[in-house]
């Protein structure tokens, strides 16, 4: 019988560490790697347009993208427009994707930030991901790419639900983004108010999760994570 109860409890204390471990895996705003104002070291950041000269890196005087460990999450400033993934955020099935941005002066420029999703052969010429956008003007975009082509799922859609930096923004201003994926469909979220449906098979949805910024921008992600259902 003692015997029978240690199997159990080893059984038990297995399952919670394979959980722990699977949580860890994944990025933590809490406890980036490898320390704070550094470079994330488990990140990868593939530009549109490659570019070997490109420098990121956590001196904002010489690099052309700032990419940085700041607690909570990571900051980022683009030269280059570049999508940011972390190898263990993955999903497939049903899930859902989410982040917490904040949008630092656009000087003006409607230039767009937020999540992509479905990521496949993201190193290679023909990568694939769906994209969901915001930009200053107070507009949505959903588009896929495979390899060098964009195919427009929607276009730039006004919602009332996304904070837009105005003049009399004092710093920055703060969206969340989240992507729940379903047996049959996919919802999108800007500050928690939906704001497309989509049926499933109109984009893709297996693969990575990250994240998708255009040139010259200056945002902060405080949160980002993905949870399979």
């Amino acid at each position: 019988m003692r015997s029978l109860l240690l199997s159990a409890s080893l059984l038990v204390l297995m399952s919670f560490l394979t959980l722990q471990t699977a949580k860890a895996q994944q990025p933590d705003p809490q406890n980036p790697v490898p320390k704070n104002l550094a470079v994330p070291s488990e990140w990868e950041v593939r530009l549109d347009n490659p570019d070997e000269s490109v420098i990121i890196g956590s001196d904002p005087e010489s690099a052309d993208i700032y990419f940085v460990n700041m607690k909570p999450g990571w900051h980022i400033t683009t030269g280059p427009r570049a999508i940011f993934w972390h190898p263990e955020s993955m999903a497939e099935g049903t899930y859902r994707a989410h982040t917490k941005i904040f949008l630092f002066d656009p000087q003006g420029r409607n230039e767009a930030f937020g999540l992509f999703f479905g990521g496949q052969n993201l190193k290679v010429e023909n990568q694939t991901y769906t994209y969901f956008l915001l930009r200053n003007s107070g507009d949505y975009l959903i588009k896929k790419r495979t390899g060098n082509e964009t195919t427009l799922v929607k276009d730039w859609t006004k919602t009332d639900a996304m904070v837009t930096y105005t003049d009399t923004t004092e710093s920055s201003v703060p969206n969340t983004l989240a992507v729940e994926v379903s047996e049959n469909s996919v919802s999108f979220f800007v500050n928690g108010t939906e704001v497309e449906t989509l049926s499933k098979d109109q984009v893709d949805t297996a693969g990575y999760v990250g994240l998708r910024v255009n040139h010259r921008l200056n945002l902060h992600v405080e949160d980002f994570g993905v949870e399979q259902y």
